[in-house]
């Protein structure tokens, strides 16, 4: 991600433009898969010098809060971060193997969050769908492997 186009969505989120912020938005951004925070962190602290983990994990949720930063959750119970960059409604397909993260147009839990508000007499405000597997290219992979 370029340094203009991450300091442009802190604006439009109306959060401080500082340059760990656009490192943190600048080493997410240039992934396909997702990362840890420790990963994170080992990846923006030759470049911003003296940075903590705690300034990053903060950094984090605030994107992630502001709808940036999507977190992936795993059977670990580590939280993991990936830069979406589709602000339109859609889930993702984690791949266990390789770590890429895809999206996920099609949303089956329309007709389900309609039910449940009418049932609870409430109302659903959002609702969270992650998919986790093997992408294909890993499957492939592996089967190669076993042939």
């Amino acid at each position: 991600m370029e340094p203009e186009h991450s300091a442009a969505i802190l604006k439009q989120l109306n959060l401080k433009v500082t340059p760990r912020r656009q490192e943190i938005m600048n080493c997410l951004g240039g992934e396909r898969s997702y990362l840890s925070a420790d990963e994170v962190w080992n990846r923006v602290k030759p470049k911003l010098g003296s940075i903590g983990l705690p300034t990053v994990y903060r950094i984090l949720d605030e994107l992630a809060v502001a709808g940036v930063i999507t977190r992936i959750f795993l059977s670990d119970r580590k939280q993991y971060y990936f830069l979406c960059a589709n602000q339109g409604h859609h889930h993702h397909f984690v791949c266990e193997s390789c770590r890429r993260v895809e999206d996920v147009e099609q949303c089956g839990l329309d007709g389900v969050s309609r039910d449940i508000a009418r049932r609870s007499g409430g109302r659903v405000t959002s609702h969270i769908l992650q998919i986790n597997g093997v992408c294909g290219t890993c499957c492939q992979e592996h089967a190669e492997v076993m042939l």
